[in-house]
Parts: structure tokens; C-alpha cells; sequence
């Protein structure tokens, strides 16, 4: 701490403006690259060119933006140019083989078409996936942040907390809750965010305790900047790259988690649908062989857990400075 108040108590004003701007810009070593105002806007779009060609370097990143987008704009650009009834049940038109009467995937053991099912299921699946794996990563990045910062008995509380609900399986949270309360979109979104938080929370906890020995988080000290400012102006910003590889792996996890809880008959009720519920569904007639009700949505939730976890890592190695470098 005497090393960083003697510059404050020599330079007078000068120096002041010094250790604003110093709190301002603290980037993490990307801020010190630039002097003033035009360094700082000249550093920005260098350390995003230079993000975004690792990213486009990583193949299999590059393979799961593409798979992801095309299966966002086959759920909810789909149903757009293929209309399906998937409300009203038709025995008559129940469990066709594919190909047959227009059903290019055939249909449900209720007469639903396969692939309008696949695009209306999906839509659920990927809504709740994403908005619960978000909301995950955006309460649990505070949580460890306020943690990590303050220390002391509010790091030991906070803390202890989380490792109590560690200590207990996920899955089975999931599932008593799920029991207790009535499924539906809002529900299952808050109740995969009450356990999904857990590990973004350890993670910038840790970063946390990094940076809060930094110069720029003593130079705001310094200033009479409050832990509020610190964690929101500061510690915040400069995990935010960990904040974002974390939450594709979170919103990967929470997809999962939804066709773990539709599996186990916890899904949304019908005649809504997602991919879980549709390979629960499809299970009971595996030995009559409708292998089309198995492997489509199987295959959906493969496909779309393996295209965030390419991207995550894509995301990881992009904001890998040493990478940057090359």
C-alpha cells in the first residue's frame, strides 16, 4: 500500500488525474498499452481483431457457430415454412414411418409430425437452456465476485454456502423441486438457475481474489472508491472473458439438464414439447422398432450440447493473451 499512496501524496493534482484515469482504463494488461484517450481507443478494436482471428483459427469452434445457427434457424425459423398441427392429436396418422403421407420424419405415437415436432421441441429446449444457463452465469459471476473482493467472513459465509449445494447432486435437486412445484418455462428456468450458479460462482471467486490485488483496484482504493465500484467497475469488466467462456459450458449444461428433467417425466406438460420429453416418449416403442421417435431429438440435444462446448473453447482460447500474441 506505501508503494501506491507515494505517487498520490508527491504529484498533487496531476498525479489524481493519473490515478483516474488509471481506474477508469484498468483493463488488466491490455490498458496499459495505450496512452490517453487515443491509445485507449486505438488498443480496442486491435485486442478485438486480434480475438476474433484466434476464434476463426479454431476449426471446431468455427463448426459450432455454424451448427448452432443453423439449428436456431431451424426451430424458430422452421415452423415458418413448414406448418404443422402440434396440438390437436390424429390417431389415424399415428406412428408412420418416415417418408409416409408427407411426414418426411414420420410421425408420434399420437399422430404428431416427427419434424414439426423436432422444431416446436427444440424451441422449448433451447429457450429454456439458454435463459437458465444466462441467468446462471449472471448471478453466480456476481455472487463470487462480492465473495472474492470483500474476503474476510463474507468470502468464508458465501462460500460455505456454496459448498454446501455442491456437496449435494445436482440431479437430484432438480428433481425434488421439479416434484414439488408445476413444470412450465418460467419454472424449469429458475429452477436449473438455482443449482447451474454454483460453478460460475467458484470460478470468478477465484479470479476475483486475483484482481483485487492489482494496481488499478488500489489506485481506486486510494481515491475513495467503495467496494461497489470495485466490483462493478473493475473486477467485473476485467473477468468478463472468463464470464463468457463460462457461460457457453453453463448454457450447454442447462440444455442437458432440461432433457434430464423431461426424461424423467418433470418436462413442461403437454401438448408442449421439447427434445428430452420427445426421447422419453420414444424409448417405450424402442423394441417395435420406431427409431425414428429416438434418434432425431438424440440427436438434436447431441448435436447442440457439442456446438456451445466447441465455441467454449474456441471463446477460451480467443482470450488467451498468449495466443493474442501470435
Amino acid at each position: 500500500m506505501t508503494a501506491e499512496a507515494a505517487p498520490v501524496s508527491g504529484e498533487g493534482p496531476v498525479g489524481s488525474g493519473a490515478l483516474e484515469e488509471a481506474g477508469a482504463l484498468g483493463k488488466g494488461p491490455g490498458a496499459a498499452g495505450g496512452s490517453g484517450a487515443g491509445g485507449e481507443s486505438g488498443a480496442t478494436p486491435s485486442l478485438a481483431r486480434r480475438t476474433l482471428a484466434v476464434f476463426t483459427r479454431n476449426r471446431l469452434a468455427l463448426l459450432g457457430a455454424g451448427v448452432l445457427a443453423a439449428l436456431l434457424a431451424f426451430c424458430f425459423l422452421g415452423p415458418f415454412f413448414y406448418h404443422t398441427d402440434q396440438v390437436h392429436t390424429d390417431l389415424d396418422q399415428a406412428s408412420l414411418a418416415p417418408g409416409s403421407h408427407g411426414h418426411p420424419l414420420g410421425t408420434t405415437d399420437v399422430g404428431y409430425d416427427m419434424l414439426g415436432r423436432l422444431m416446436h421441441g427444440g424451441q422449448t429446449s433451447l429457450e429454456v437452456g439458454l435463459a437458465a444457463g444466462l441467468l446462471a452465469t449472471l448471478f453466480g459471476t456476481v455472487y463470487g465476485a462480492v465473495a472474492g473482493y470483500f474476503g474476510g467472513w463474507v468470502d468464508a459465509v458465501l462460500m460455505r454456502i456454496t459448498d454446501a449445494a455442491l456437496a449435494i447432486p445436482a440431479l437430484f435437486l432438480l428433481v425434488v423441486v421439479a416434484a414439488i412445484v408445476t413444470p412450465s418455462k418460467p419454472v424449469l428456468i429458475l429452477i436449473i438457475a438455482s443449482v447451474a450458479w454454483l460453478s460460475p460462482a467458484r470460478l470468478i471467486r477465484g479470479e476475483a481474489l486475483s484482481l483485487r490485488s492489482r494496481d488499478y483496484v488500489h489506485a481506486m482504493r486510494l481515491m475513495g472508491g467503495g467496494g461497489g465500484r470495485a466490483v462493478f467497475r473493475h473486477i467485473l469488466p476485467n473477468a468478463v472473458g472468463t464470464v463468457i467462456v463460462n457461460a457457453t459450458f453453463q448454457i450447454a449444461d442447462a440444455i442437458l439438464y432440461v432433457a434430464y428433467l423431461s426424461f424423467l417425466g418433470l418436462s413442461i406438460p403437454p401438448p408442449a414439447a421439447d427434445w428430452g420429453s420427445m426421447l422419453s416418449s420414444g424409448i417405450t416403442y424402442t423394441q417395435v422398432g420406431y427409431w425414428w421417435l429416438i434418434f432425431p431429438p438424440g440427436l438434436a440435444i447431441v448435436l447442440v450440447v457439442a456446438a456451445f462446448n466447441f465455441i467454449g473453447d474456441g471463446l477460451r482460447d480467443a482470450f488467451d493473451v498468449r495466443l493474442q500474441k501470435n
